[in-house]
């Protein structure tokens, strides 16, 4: 079947070829077996469940901290160390997916994540708790092994839109995770928010050895070369270099923004209490709605287009944060709260649109690129874009220090602007190679 002239067909015809050391025969690529609507909405639902492991952590910092009485300059550790796990099983573990039949893996990979969060919740040493913690992270890395395998398993011309179908189901995890965390913590305790995430991934972990199919890679290279092959892929596929670039770029803004619009809410005209706040992030969490339609875009040659709309409106979506928590454009928050709350809540959907819609169509173009190399592929992409939201989460602790909410509105503006001109950029050496 041909594939519309989009901008990821364009990218997969530049890409460099992989070195013969880390390809496999042609019979290795796993065709489109077949993603029923079913399917996709249980790959969304299975990694919006997953992610939570990984989000969760930041608004329980106190409560755990308090009740093994971790001293306050390891309290810091309790949203770190997930974080740091995640990153370390990106590296360690998803490209396993390129070695190992990928049922089995991503059964145990999760089986074993739902033991370390038993573990969190039962733990009264707060070195047990932390390393609990990190290791739940590192196997949450799961998460990376399930979209290329939900990709895998649609047509190469429905493939954006089943990407996008599955990342809302996992944006939709970050931005309600806060939330979630707060309500069970508030209401039952930490302890019993960790055991409902670990009888839901054990759970999870049950319907996903009954219902995924197998798969097993066909390559000749062992873990220590698959390991190797990280630097060359990264090295010679230009399409990932730029895809992974622009989505650390959006990450950034995303992550400036949300680390925080929690303070800024808290303070005056707003005022508001924790449940709030976690109110807030269900209205924002509307964004991730676009999730789909940017996957269904990206498949019907409309990626370019669809892409500097993502980037305009996010860097819209930025002003108007401004002009609703610190008077930008000589808008009064203190005059005006109701509707500086009514465009907050705007603006954070905007955002997170934008950031959704340019993250699916770079996951889709990766995703083009070499099926028999496709965790090693997701991995590199999801890490250098981590990177990226670490940076805007640090700069905006910074700016928040130093400026205000004024202070992290320029952080985010500076992460989207910089998105916009890269992806001109890109967009600009495409045409001239054309």
């Amino acid at each position: 079947m041909t594939q519309p002239p989009s901008v990821c067909t364009r990218d997969f015809a530049t890409a460099s070829p992989l070195p013969s050391t880390v390809l496999p025969p042609p019979s290795a690529a796993p065709s489109g077996v077949g993603l029923s609507r079913q399917m996709t909405l249980f790959f969304a639902a299975a990694v919006g469940i997953i992610i939570l492991n990984l989000s969760a952590a930041q608004p329980l910092t106190g409560p755990v901290s308090h009740a093994l009485n971790l001293p306050a300059g390891l309290s810091g550790l309790i949203a770190m160390l997930p974080q740091l796990g995640y990153a370390a099983g990106l590296l360690l573990l998803v490209p396993l997916c390129d070695l190992l039949e990928n049922r089995r893996l991503i059964v145990v990979t999760l089986t074993c994540c739902a033991a370390f969060l038993a573990l969190s919740a039962l733990a009264h040493s707060g070195w047990v708790f932390l390393a609990s913690v990190f290791l739940a992270g590192a196997t949450s890395s799961v998460i990376q092994m399930l979209v290329p395998m939900a990709a895998s398993m649609a047509p190469e011309q429905r493939r954006g839109q089943a990407i996008g179908n599955v990342m809302s189901g996992l944006m939709l995890g970050i931005l309600l995770s806060r939330p979630l965390a707060s309500l069970i913590t508030g209401t039952f305790g930490w302890r019993v928010f960790f055991g409902i995430e670990a009888a839901a991934d054990a759970l999870l972990a049950v319907v996903l050895y009954l219902r995924l199919p197998n798969h097993a890679p066909h390559t000749g290279a062992t873990y220590p070369a698959l390991l190797r092959s990280l630097w060359t892929l990264l090295r010679t596929e230009p399409v990932l270099q730029r895809r992974s670039l622009q989505a650390a770029l959006a990450l950034g803004a995303f992550s400036a923004f949300w680390t925080a619009i929690a303070l800024r809410l808290a303070q005056p005209p707003f005022s508001l209490g924790m449940q709030g706040i976690a109110v807030f992030a269900l209205a924002g969490a509307s964004g991730a709605i676009v999730t789909p339609l940017a996957g269904y875009l990206g498949d019907r040659g409309a990626g370019h287009a669809t892409q500097i709309v993502s980037h305009i409106v996010m860097i819209a979506a930025v002003l108007m944060l401004g002009a609703a928590g610190a008077g930008w454009g000589g808008f009064s928050p203190v005059a005006h709260p109701v509707l500086a709350l009514a465009m907050l809540v705007a603006g954070a959907a905007a955002l997170d649109a934008g950031v959704i819609t340019d993250q699916t169509l770079g996951r889709r173009a990766v995703n083009l690129l070499n099926p028999a190399a496709r965790g090693r592929l997701n991995a590199l992409f999801v890490g250098i874009f981590f990177v990226g939201g670490a940076m805007g989460a640090a700069l905006s602790g910074a700016a928040w220090a130093w400026a205000g909410w004024s202070g992290v509105c320029m952080v985010a503006l500076a992460f989207a602007v910089a998105l916009s001109l890269v992806g001109w950029l890109d967009r600009a050496s495409q045409g001239r190679r054309a």
